[in-house]
Formats: C-alpha cells, sequence, structure tokens
C-alpha cells in the first residue's frame, strides 16, 4: 500500500497565511487544523482546501494545541507545519521521496526565516532545524515548557536538506507583537521551573543573559552579516530574552506565598 502523509497544524486568525500554506500541501493525504478561536475566514479556507478543521477553544499554549492536532492524525507519517510555513516544491518532492524509502523514524527540517524584508541566514538562525517529520507514533510534543515545545523523538533522525520557507515576521510590528506573547506564554513554564526566583537570578538572567546572547549571535555567529536587519533583529531577540525573565520575575512577586511556590495558567 501507498505510504501516507498527515499535515498537522495549528491556526487562529490566519487568513491571510493559511492558502499560502495550504496550496503547497493540498498533496497530502490529510490535513488536520486546530484552531483555538478564529474570527475571520479561516475555518473556510481551511475546509475550502478539504482540511478536517475543528475547534479546540481551551486553549494552554501552542504546544498542548499542537499535541491535539497531532492525535488527530491517521496517516503513516506526521508533518508539523504552522501557518505562516512554506513547503516549496522541492521540499515537498524531498519528504514524499523520504517516507517511501525511509532511513529513519524522524527527520530534521531546515528553517529559512524571514524579519521584515530579509532573509535570516546568519546569527545562529539558520540553518533553523526543526524536528517535523516523523512516522506516527515515534514523537511526542513537548508540553508545558512555554511557547516553543517541540517534538521528542529519542532514536537517532535524519535530516533534509531542502529549506521550509518561513514568513516569520515580515513587518516589525508583528515581530514586537509575537514576542510579547510569546514572552508572557514563558511565564508559567519558567516560573514552575524555579527561574527569575529571586532579585539576583532576575538580574543573572533577564540583563546579563540578554547582552551575552546578542554578543555571541552578532559578533561570533556573524549576525552583522545580514545587514541593518540583523542587528535589528538580534537587538531585539536579546530584549525578548529580558522580557519572558522579567515577567516570570514580576509573576513570582506577586504569587501568594512569596518566592519560589507553583503557580498556575490561570494566574497573572
Amino acid at each position: 500500500m501507498p505510504v501516507t502523509l498527515s499535515v498537522a497544524m495549528i491556526a487562529t486568525n490566519e487568513e491571510k497565511n493559511l492558502p499560502r500554506t495550504l496550496e503547497a500541501v493540498k498533496w497530502a493525504d490529510e490535513i488536520v487544523i486546530v484552531d483555538s478561536g478564529s474570527v475571520d475566514r479561516t475555518p473556510e479556507i481551511a475546509k475550502s482546501f478539504g482540511a478536517k478543521h475543528s475547534f479546540n477553544r481551551d486553549f494552554r499554549g501552542h504546544p498542548e494545541q499542537k499535541a491535539i492536532a497531532i492525535g488527530k492524525c491517521t496517516s503513516d507519517w506526521i508533518l508539523l507545519l504552522d501557518a505562516d510555513e512554506l513547503v516549496s516544491p522541492e521540499l515537498a518532492e524531498e519528504i514524499r521521496q523520504t517516507i517511501e524509502n525511509p532511513e529513519y523514524e524522524a527527520y530534521w527540517v531546515p528553517r529559512l526565516n524571514l524579519f521584515m524584508t530579509r532573509w535570516i541566514r546568519h546569527g545562529g538562525f539558520y540553518p533553523d532545524h526543526k524536528l517535523r517529520l516523523w512516522r506516527r507514533g515515534s514523537a511526542q510534543m513537548e508540553t508545558n515548557v512555554g511557547p516553543h515545545g517541540t517534538p521528542q523523538f529519542d532514536g537517532p533522525k535524519g535530516k533534509l536538506r531542502r529549506d521550509l520557507i518561513h514568513y516569520a515576521y515580515p513587518s516589525f510590528e508583528l515581530y514586537l507583537s509575537h514576542m510579547n506573547d510569546y514572552s508572557s506564554e514563558n511565564v508559567y513554564a519558567l516560573v514552575n521551573k524555579r527561574k527569575a526566583r529571586s532579585p539576583a537570578a532576575m538580574l543573572w538572567l533577564a540583563v546579563v543573559n540578554p547582552v551575552a546572547t546578542f554578543v555571541k549571535n552578532y559578533f561570533f555567529r556573524l549576525g552583522f552579516l545580514d545587514g541593518l536587519e540583523g542587528l535589528v533583529y538580534h537587538l531585539n531577540h536579546s530584549v525578548y530574552i529580558h522580557w519572558k525573565y522579567v515577567k516570570a520575575w514580576d509573576a513570582q512577586k506577586r504569587m501568594k506565598g512569596g518566592w519560589g511556590g507553583p503557580i498556575g495558567r490561570d494566574r497573572p
């Protein structure tokens, strides 16, 4: 029997990105989209491409939502995508060939990220390898870790060569909005890991760490080769690191019971 592929996605108010993304994977055997509550044309667009669209309005985090989408897939292999990502024809062909004759049960996919008007190719952000392709049942989604949980697979992994195109931040305004959301979503995981639990820890994580990250990525990892956009990107990536630890520190301060106790998702 032919090997089958499911595309797993989450999407909320993605009517601008979704047609481009779904058009590029309409060859897949199944497209599963879990929606946390779109109020635009996302559901209509998803169904127009034959996707299995469903709502889960009890949003617990991006990794948790992706785990639900993955659990709904029924094909032999799973390709995990974001709504702002594009599978090029070259990557699509590589995926088809790979699952027909796999050497591994899971594969890293290189990702090329757009920031404003430039594709970021330096500073440690390319190739931005993500575990996105695996045989169904072999990998599990990492949860309770903030917005950037990834699929976990303990065995040896292969690497695809063709890039996954990520229209991440075509505008600076969108970048700032996402970083604010991501830094807030990190609070639950950081506090429960006892990060930034004291003023001294906050100063180290929220001040020293962002500065060191900028120096490493912009100078030692050659981020300056991406021009002015590279400078803006790496400066603001460090600001994002600052934000997430300050928010965790602030949440710890305001918790009942003082420093170091657990924090629930329903608490600020």
